[in-house]
């Protein structure tokens, strides 16, 4: 067949049954904007029902464009003319249909597709999404908002504002004085050094000591009633990150983010041998599949997932249910670098999740709610669903055109204070 001009091969075809509800999908694409200054990556899907297609997040700010390729050049050939209620059989083709699996290019590519299904799906049905999957099972969903400052003094103050806006949960960060940090700005990051090494360098002893601080004030300064977190993003070495566990015990911790790298998992034996701080971690899993020993083995309590790095709703749903199982709770990723459309797909599986335990927040920026129309709504520190069917957010192209791709991002690793480089 040809699609987009180009003659392409397709090696997936039809499944051996009569489409189930006569939909066909007539065409894929994926629009790029960043509204906000972040690369936003949505995938359109359009059927020959008039009026109806569906919109998913496939963003992955860091490589962007790459993610639209993988929509536009290879997943779309393989949609067209399938029916999209057929989900389930669609994400398992699409997935294997390149042989090598676990990329995040890929999956999130999938994701996209995988979420505009849904919303296809739920438009058809006249229902959100979170009605799809079995109903809700809260009211609202409680949010974590973000509380930083260059000292704890700072930090404080924003926790107390965040509180007199009805949150509970606040995440915490602080600058580590003289060195540079990640969440939070860096008290005297300027100051002079007298050897060439690296400026406004990570230093891990003095961040442990800083983070240590910090909580031992708080709690001091606003008692128990508020929830904390912070988030180590698997910036130090693995001894260390057990001894920051075993500091920050007294100070009971909502939980713990990322305290080792993806590469450093097997420490989350020791980890959990030594602390009974409570841990979150994979925002940079990329497929299910990473998470199965930590939940067998219950080497964590919350799973951190970012849904479009991991195939969308399809595995998260799945993923959650097993959890489940096992007592431990879902805290998907939540950042500006998930476009309105993922929120809403977080929301939903907030909604209906009963091991839910806490959502990451991201205020949109009006830009960004002017090129998505229906973003997720936030009041008293809660996300609030709407009854829109499917997703219930849509988005205007036109608008979106206004603010085109920004030059391809990437994480700039932070250095040590001997310049070597550090994980960021």
């Amino acid at each position: 067949m040809r699609h987009n001009g180009t003659e392409v091969t397709v090696y997936t075809t039809e499944p051996p049954w009569a489409a189930p509800s006569g939909t066909r999908i007539t065409g894929v694409r994926a629009v790029v904007t960043a509204p906000a200054g972040t690369n936003l990556v949505v995938v359109r899907v359009d059927t020959d029902d008039p009026g109806l297609y569906g919109l998913g997040c496939a963003t992955f700010t860091q490589r962007a464009l790459a993610v639209a390729t993988a929509v536009e050049e290879y997943l779309a050939p393989q949609l067209i003319g399938r029916d999209p209620a057929d989900i389930t059989d669609i994400a398992g083709t699409l997935h294997v249909s390149g042989y090598w699996r676990f990329g995040p290019v890929l999956n999130n590519a999938l994701s996209g597709v995988d979420m505009a299904l849904w919303d296809i799906k739920g438009k058809q049905a006249g229902l959100p999404v979170w009605q799809l999957l079995g109903g809700r099972c809260r009211t609202a969903v409680p949010l974590y908002s973000h509380a930083a400052g260059r000292d704890a003094a700072e930090v404080a103050d924003e926790v107390r504002e965040h509180l007199a806006a009805g949150y509970r949960y606040v995440r915490c960060q602080v600058g580590v004085p003289g060195a540079g940090t990640y969440g939070a700005p860096s008290a005297d990051a300027t100051a002079p050094r007298s050897t060439p090494l690296a400026a406004n360098a990570w230093d891990p002893a003095a961040y442990r000591r800083t983070v240590t601080g910090l909580f031992d004030s708080l709690r001091q300064d606003l008692g128990d009633e508020v929830e904390l977190i912070h988030d180590v993003h698997e910036r130090v070495h693995p001894t260390d990150a057990v001894g920051l566990a075993q500091d920050l015990e007294p100070y009971r911790l909502f939980y713990l983010e990322d305290p080792v790298a993806p590469e450093d998992l097997d420490w989350l034996r020791r980890l959990r041998a030594r602390t009974s701080t409570p841990i979150a971690i994979g925002e940079l899993f990329t497929h299910p599949a990473e998470y199965r020993p930590l939940v067998a083995e219950r080497l964590c309590d919350f799973v951190r997932v970012h849904v479009s790095a991991i195939g969308g709703i399809t595995p998260a749903w799945r993923l959650a249910t097993t959890c489940d199982l096992f007592g431990v709770r879902t805290a998907w990723h939540g950042p500006g670098d998930v476009s309105p459309v993922g929120h809403a797909a977080n929301l939903a599986l907030d909604l209906a999740s009963p091991n839910f335990g806490i959502q990451e927040q991201h205020l949109f920026d009006p830009r960004v709610r002017e090129v998505f129309p229906g973003c997720p709504e936030i009041r008293d520190g809660h996300l609030w669903p709407s009854d829109a069917p499917g997703l219930g957010v849509d988005l205007d192209e036109r608008r979106a055109a206004e603010y085109p791709p920004v030059a391809p991002g990437a994480w700039t690793p932070p250095r040590r204070t001997d310049g070597a480089l550090q994980r960021p």
